[in-house]
């Protein structure tokens, strides 16, 4: 997993190999997700869950196992007290975009991401000038 820090936003993706990709779930009449597997290719592999929710479900239909892909995720907590007053916490991993390595993106904000044009001295160099 990456985290990218720019100023105060930032920018967790997940990139890997798809293992799993399961059916929409209709949870309620308001509310579908999704399920995604990535294994990441660490030296030790990572097998991370990875839901889309809502209209971002449809974003996985053009994907199949086997696809190297980049998956930008929001990390999401949340707190529970059960009925004998004890205090629990739940995290989830939750995909907004996911794209080809190499290839195209899919997700709520692809046709919004700025792009910025690269002076054509720089044009064909892959390292970072710091």
């Amino acid at each position: 997993m990456r985290i990218f820090v720019l100023t105060k936003v930032s920018i967790m993706e997940v990139t890997g190999s798809i293992k799993v990709i399961n059916p929409e779930q209709q949870v309620s009449p308001s509310f579908k997700k999704r399920e995604l597997v990535v294994t990441t290719e660490d030296q030790y592999p990572q097998h991370i869950l990875i839901e889309f929710t809502q209209g971002n479900t449809d974003l996985l239909n053009d994907y199949n196992v086997g696809d190297s892909v980049r998956v930008s995720i929001n990390l999401r907590g949340r707190e529970w007290v059960n009925p004998q007053g004890e205090t629990r916490y739940f995290n989830s991993i939750q995909g907004w975009r996911i794209e080809r390595v190499g290839g195209e993106v899919s997700g709520a904000s692809a046709s919004s991401m700025p792009s910025t044009p690269v002076p054509s001295s720089l044009e064909g160099e892959d390292d970072l000038p710091f």
